[in-house]
């Protein structure tokens, strides 16, 4: 018994490794690891959100979304919106989906995917937690693809060559800013 107890550590530890090294390599590729968005940051979101309040469904879409924390209170806020969360780190994207699994939220969907590839087209509402090379490498992907209307939520870090409508600056010790965009383009 002593020995099939001691094995059974031994693959937990080495997969326990297995996905921390996962996330290291992402987190080294992609130029920042997955950070869950803070409680006031989440609220504040959750607050701009309801500017954009529309009763038909809307089509949100979190570029990198991490560990899905954010994607998931957003897609208990309003059921009938569409949520998708686009990570390309597995265990973060795992954890993501059992998180929604657990939180029985049906709007929302997590897929595996390259955030710079993805077609924003169709979303009402952008949500990126990025990192400066990430919002400069969005920017023309999002002049590109992006009709008058849509609105983009940047926590953190803003789109360069453009104005924000509004900036919020959280309540939290970090005093996160909060950058918020409405494109305004013929499409």
């Amino acid at each position: 018994m002593p020995i099939e107890l001691d094995m059974i550590g031994a693959v937990s530890m080495l997969l326990a490794l297995c996905a921390g090294l996962s996330i290291l390599y992402k987190g080294w590729r992609n130029g920042i690891s997955p950070t869950p968005a803070s409680a006031p940051v989440c609220r504040a979101v959750i607050k701009e959100i309801r500017q954009w309040d529309k009763a038909a469904p809307c089509s949100v879409v979190e570029a990198g979304s991490g560990w899905g924390n954010l994607a998931v209170l957003l897609s208990q806020y309003k059921s009938n919106w569409l949520i998708t969360g686009i990570e390309n780190s597995w265990i973060p994207l795992w954890f993501s989906r059992l998180l929604a699994k657990v939180k029985a939220s049906k709007n929302i969907q997590f897929i595996y995917g390259d955030l710079y590839k993805y077609s924003y087209r169709k979303a009402d509402i952008i949500i990126c937690y990025l990192f400066p090379g990430a919002m400069k490498k969005l920017d023309p992907i999002f002049t590109e693809q992006l009709c008058s209307g849509t609105a983009i939520i940047s926590i953190c870090f803003a789109l360069p060559n453009w104005q924000p409508e509004k900036v919020i600056v959280c309540g939290d010790m970090y005093r996160t800013k909060i950058y918020i965009y409405e494109v305004k383009c013929d499409c």
